[in-house]
C-alpha cells in the first residue's frame, strides 16, 4: 500500500515577507496531497495568527478529516507546537515533553494512525518532533524520546516514523536512529558508500541546511523523497516541506 508523508515547519504561516498567509501553506499541502502531514510551529489562539486554531484551520482547508496537536510553548496570549493531519483515523495521541532544563520548551506529538488497506490493517506509530538549537540539547532530547513509554514499548517490526524539524545541521543524530535504533533515513542522498548527505530544506529561498528529516522502520519501504519545488514555498515559511513516498506492508 502506498503512503505519502510530508513534514513542514510552517513558521506559524508567517512568510518571509512577514505576512500571515495560511492560504499559502494550504496551497502547498493541497498540491502534494500527502496522506499524513507533520507540521511544526503551529499557532493556537495567538494574536499574530488572528487567534486562530491553525491546526484545525489548515486541516479543514486542505480537507484532512483527522487532526491532533501538541502545544509546547505558551505565549502571553495563545500557544504553539506541532500538529499532525491525517487522511486515516488517529486512534491514540499524546504530546511528549522534550524540554531540557530551562531551555525553550520543545515537544514531540505521538500519534497512532490506523491504515486500512484492501486486505490488511496497519497501525503506524508517528512521532512528529521539533528539537532544540544546541547539539547537546538535541542529544538529550533524543534520549528522552527513546526512553518515553510511547517509543520504548515498540517492537522493531512495528511500522514507525520519526520526522520533523531536527535542527540538526551536521546530522549528528543520524547514528542514534540508523545504527542504535535500526531506522533508515528517507531524507538522505548517498554520494558515496560512506558519505551521506541529506536533502536540504533551510532556508526555503535557498536551502543550505538539512534541518528537516524523516526516519522509518518496521515493514516500511521508501519509494522516493524530495524537497518541495513550488514557488510559493520559497516565501510561505522559512523552511521548505520535505515529502517522502513509502510502501507499507509486504
Amino acid at each position: 500500500m502506498q503512503l505519502r508523508v510530508l513534514t513542514y515547519n510552517i513558521h506559524r504561516a508567517i512568510g518571509l515577507d512577514r505576512l500571515f498567509r495560511p492560504e499559502r501553506i494550504v496551497k502547498v499541502l493541497a498540491y502534494y496531497d500527502a496522506d499524513i502531514c507533520l507540521l511544526q510551529e503551529v499557532d493556537d489562539g495567538a494574536p499574530r495568527s488572528r487567534e486562530l486554531n491553525l491546526a484545525n484551520e489548515l486541516a479543514t482547508a486542505a480537507e484532512y478529516p483527522h487532526v491532533v496537536a501538541g502545544y509546547n510553548v505558551s505565549l502571553r496570549k495563545g500557544r504553539y507546537g506541532n500538529a499532525t493531519l491525517s487522511r486515516f483515523p488517529i486512534i491514540r495521541e499524546r504530546n511528549i515533553d522534550l524540554t531540557i532544563g530551562n531551555r525553550k520548551r520543545r515537544g514531540c506529538q505521538h500519534s497512532t494512525i490506523e491504515i486500512k488497506g484492501t486486505r490488511h490493517r496497519y497501525l503506524l506509530e508517528v512521532f512528529n518532533l521539533h528539537l532544540g538549537l544546541s547539539a547537546r540539547e538535541r542529544e538529550k532530547q533524543a534520549g528522552v524520546l527513546v526512553r518515553s513509554e510511547e517509543f520504548a514499548c515498540l517492537e522493531e517490526r512495528t511500522p514507525c516514523l520519526v520526522a520533523g524539524d531536527f535542527n540538526d545541521w551536521r546530522s549528528r543524530l543520524r547514528p542514534i536512529f540508523t545504527e542504535a535504533l535500526l531506522f533508515q533515513s528517507a531524507s538522505e542522498r548517498k554520494s558515496s558508500p560512506v558519505f551521506h548527505r541529506d536533502i536540504q530544506t533551510y532556508p526555503s529561498f535557498s536551502p543550505r541546511g538539512a534541518l528537516d528529516k524523516i526516519f522509518y522502520r518496521g515493514g516500511i519501504h521508501k519509494r522516493g523523497c524530495f524537497r518541495c519545488r513550488l514557488g510559493v514555498s520559497k516565501v510561505a515559511s522559512d523552511h521548505s516541506p520535505l515529502i517522502a513516498d513509502f510502501e507499507i506492508g509486504e
